[in-house]
């Protein structure tokens, strides 16, 4: 048995799979100001309504924003230190440059420019230093800096400064939190470093989180191991989860993508998910969300981590309906206080809820309080709003070939069977917590996207060998059970603006939970702070 929750900005979801994958229970309840008692209430009424023996739950996971709002709200962030390896290259432009100056106020990042580095092809730039680290950890030590980012030029192709600078400062300050850029962010110095900075400042709640989800478990009665999901559609566990907390950034419309894909059984679709507030437009792949391919803003930092390529409107079940100057749905909403506001509940204001249920489309609320509406106004508020979600659907086509559509979320209601230009449109059953599910399912993943150099000693096929076997070793890092490891995907991209015979490849490993290491893991109690 698996237990999947999605935290949303309007509801909390919460779905219970059997050994087989079938749905069990299901419950939608609102987030609450406090995400983390949300959860916790989400996790006993599905339990409660189930009647679940909690000995048979075998692992829970749990797609969580916490991350993301700390982010956007400057709250809960650590201060960091920033080790850069790379002078006498680089002074020019520090790290953090063009952060916006909350963010950097919430952060003060301690900024060392250090020597290291390497060209695109391995040559160092400069050697590295360790006096200049010792007294970088000294600078950090006085100002009680415990966490760290590390960056140095081309780390994706020579990591071995940032694994050295990183040995040094911890043999200097055994207790410092260190987060590597070759790690985390893509070829690309600048967003590759601030993803790395996002990431340390984020390290100490990701304890806080962790260690909040595994008690709130332990409060209801459930013992089985925790998993996160990833802005990748898979799972990671929770000591990864300490060490790589910006990898849950964008893991709700990720979840929701992989819910539609297993409800609908399809594995090639664009997948609009309709909640209360917005609307996420992506596209599936082999089952899995579309990697964007471009750097991605986050909070006003640009970084280039891994992240879905995913359009949002301000569309939703609870989004306000103007008539002045012209007829449109969203962007603002009621949001969770829909069940107040709308007409059909009571309320004042006239949402997109209220089209929908005077259409015929829903069956909730008093339909009653919505009959006075005026035919023409209801007619064209859900044209409007069929359009808007059909042009977003074109808009993600990246060939003429028109896309399926599976439609999920608890606005989905807001949704017709049909829509202009699209071939076929797909409400599965359980769509309202295609989110939860999505969490439920997950496998594990690792990806390696590296730039390599290839030459008479190192051929294409060693380099794409090399690749393959390093997604498979993260997989299996971050849980997986290595006899169900697999690759996914592999891309093979020549650089042609750099000389000699660069190519960037992109690998993915997918497999299954290895629940037998994870349940050892707990009961050894090794989800401690690494």
């Amino acid at each position: 048995m698996r237990i999947g929750i999605d935290v949303g900005g309007t509801h909390t979801d919460a779905v219970l799979l059997g050994h087989d994958m079938t749905v069990m229970a299901e419950i939608k309840t609102a987030t609450t100001a406090d995400v983390t008692r949300g959860v916790v209430e989400a996790l006993q009424q599905l339990l409660d309504r189930s009647g679940l023996d909690r000995a048979q739950v075998s692992a829970v996971m749990i797609g969580t924003t916490h991350f993301t709002n700390a982010l956007v709200t400057r709250r809960r962030l650590a201060r960091t230190g920033v080790i850069r390896l790379a002078l006498p290259a680089t002074a020019a432009l520090p790290p953090a440059t063009g952060w916006p100056a909350e963010l950097l106020e919430a952060v003060r990042p301690s900024v060392h420019l250090c020597h290291g580095g390497h060209e695109f092809d391995g040559r160092p730039i400069s050697p590295l230093d360790p006096d200049e680290l010792r007294r970088a950890a000294d600078e950090l030590a006085a100002a009680d800096i415990t966490t760290v980012a590390i960056s140095s030029v081309f780390s994706p192709v020579t990591a071995e400064d940032e694994l050295a600078a990183a040995d040094i400062l911890r043999a200097e300050l055994p207790h410092l939190r260190v987060s590597l850029s070759h790690q985390i962010g893509r070829i690309r110095l600048l967003e590759r470093e601030n993803a790395t900075i996002v990431n340390a400042c984020l390290l100490d709640l990701a304890d806080e989180i962790v260690d909040a989800f595994t008690s709130a478990l332990h409060a209801v009665g459930v013992s089985a191991p925790l998993f996160l999901s990833q802005n990748d559609g898979t799972l990671m566990d929770a000591e990864y989860t300490r060490r790589y907390p910006v990898r849950t950034f964008a893991s709700g419309p990720t979840n929701s993508m992989r819910g539609a894909a297993f409800l609908a059984g399809l594995a090639d679709a664009a997948v609009v998910d309709i909640g209360g507030t917005t609307a996420d437009v992506g596209v599936l792949s082999g089952g899995y969300p579309r990697q964007a391919g471009t750097d991605v803003d986050i909070a006003g930092v640009r970084t280039n981590f891994r992240m879905p390529d995913v359009v949002s409107v301000g569309l939703g079940g609870g989004s306000r309906v103007t008539r002045r100057p012209d007829l449109r749905v969203g962007p603002d909403s009621v949001g969770y206080r829909l069940t107040e506001e709308a007409l059909i509940f009571g309320g004042h204001t006239l949402t997109a809820t209220d089209l929908a249920v005077a259409a015929g489309l829903a069956d909730i609320g008093d339909p009653a309080l919505v009959r006075h509406l005026d035919r023409d106004l209801v007619r064209l508020g859900t044209a409007w709003m069929a359009d808007r979600v059909a042009a977003l659907v074109d808009q993600m086509r990246l060939t003429a070939e028109p896309l399926p559509v599976i439609i999920v979320g608890g606005g989905s209601i807001l949704m017709p069977p049909t829509l202009p230009g699209v071939p076929e449109v797909r409400i599965p059953e359980h769509h309202g917590v295609a989110n939860a599910i999505g969490a439920a399912i997950g496998q594990i993943g690792g990806e390696v996207d590296r730039l390599f150099v290839t030459s008479s000693r190192l051929t294409r096929d060693d380099v794409l060998d090399q690749a393959r076997a390093e997604a498979v070793d993260l997989a299996v890092s971050a849980g997986a059970a290595p006899e169900s490891v697999e690759i996914v995907h592999v891309d093979e991209i020549h650089v042609t603006y750099l000389p000699g015979n660069a190519v960037r490849v992109i690998a993915r490993a997918v497999g299954d939970l290895d629940l037998d290491r994870a349940h050892t893991k707990e009961e050894n109690g090794q989800w401690a702070t690494t």
